[in-house]
């Protein structure tokens, strides 16, 4: 279930992240994302958006500085706490990582059974979202039959068919045409009405400027506000 608006989902505090010996990749970001926001993060190849999308996942643990999630202090955290913070949150990644040995209708129904849904509403929640994405007719086929675009898609549908509460998604309309794009766009926006908090990284500055939220933007390890858009649910 989505979380209720009010109160923070992300908070950072003076974080930094570096690969082995090499420079800060990330250097003293902090920032507080509410419940219920919305908001693109940006910046040039290279620039660190995986690695921040990372960090809020749980896949990396900075070199410094603090990180909240859900309330709870990930450095302090009990090993067996982290697995229910993870399951709060949704991810599309820019690799799809689909189970191969899966048709698209299991991909897309897998968060719904760990979670112990009644078969008969995994089917009909998974068939509503597969025909939003243009899949319907592609549900019994395996990943490797389908394009890359298609491939995103299922991806994007198993991230959001449990409706987490913190949904990342890396470039989640890179391999699809500009309409398919827009409608993803809207799927991602009903599911921020009901209440998930957003974070989506990409490049593409056109869909940035098509869409009235706020924008983060990284450049040379540091977080900046657009000015364009001081968000309410960033401080």
């Amino acid at each position: 279930m989505a979380a209720e608006r009010g109160g923070d989902v992300v908070r950072f505090e003076n974080v930094g992240l570096r690969y082995g010996l090499g420079p800060e990749v990330l250097r003293d970001l902090s920032f507080t994302l509410s419940s219920g926001s919305f908001h693109f993060l940006a910046g040039a190849s290279g620039a660190g958006k995986s690695s921040l999308l990372r960090l809020m996942y749980l896949a990396m643990k900075p070199t410094r500085g603090l990180i909240t999630l859900f309330g709870q202090d990930i450095a302090t955290a009990p090993r067996k706490a982290l697995p229910p913070l993870r399951r709060k949150i949704g991810v599309v990644f820019q690799e799809f990582r689909l189970l191969r040995h899966l048709s698209t209708f299991d991909n897309v129904a897998l968060p719904l059974r760990v979670a112990g849904v009644r078969e008969g509403d995994v089917r009909r929640h998974v068939e509503e979202l597969l025909t939003w994405v243009g899949l319907i007719d592609h549900m019994e086929v395996r990943p490797t039959t389908l394009s890359g675009g298609q491939q995103q898609r299922v991806a994007i549908a198993r991230a959001v068919i449990a409706r987490p509460q913190l949904l990342l998604a890396d470039e989640p309309t890179g391999n699809v045409d500009d309409r398919m794009a827009m409608r993803l766009m809207h799927l991602f926006e009903e599911l921020n009405r009901l209440g998930t908090t957003i974070v989506i990284a990409t490049h593409n500055e056109t869909l940035i400027n098509r869409l009235d939220r706020p924008c983060l933007r990284l450049q040379d390890g540091h977080l900046h506000l657009h000015a364009a858009a001081v968000p309410a649910g960033v401080r």
